[in-house]
């Protein structure tokens, strides 16, 4: 069995308060864990209005099945929402 880690960060100019961000970033999260099976929450730039990162764990029993996931996770985000993918980090255990 192997976990991921997906890192990603993510910018938008849309938010104009954190109010906007965190309610945004609740829809997605639920969204991605209804629709992927995975655990997922926002890791950092809680503070920050423009910038948030979040943080997902899957398992699975070989690195392809994650990696192909993972893909369609960003993918995801990509075409539903109007974020700005800026950084992603994948770590394997």
């Amino acid at each position: 069995m192997i976990i991921g880690l997906l890192e990603i960060d993510l910018f938008s100019e849309q938010f104009h308060s954190l109010k906007e961000k965190r309610r945004l970033l609740s829809s997605l999260k639920e969204r991605l864990k209804n629709k992927f099976n995975i655990a997922v929450l926002e890791s950092a730039y809680q503070d920050l209005w423009q910038q948030a990162q979040l943080s997902v764990v899957s398992l699975g029993p070989n690195r392809s099945i994650l990696e192909n996931t993972f893909k369609q996770i960003e993918d995801f985000i990509f075409l539903n929402y109007a974020l700005q993918i800026s950084k992603i980090n994948i770590q394997y255990f």
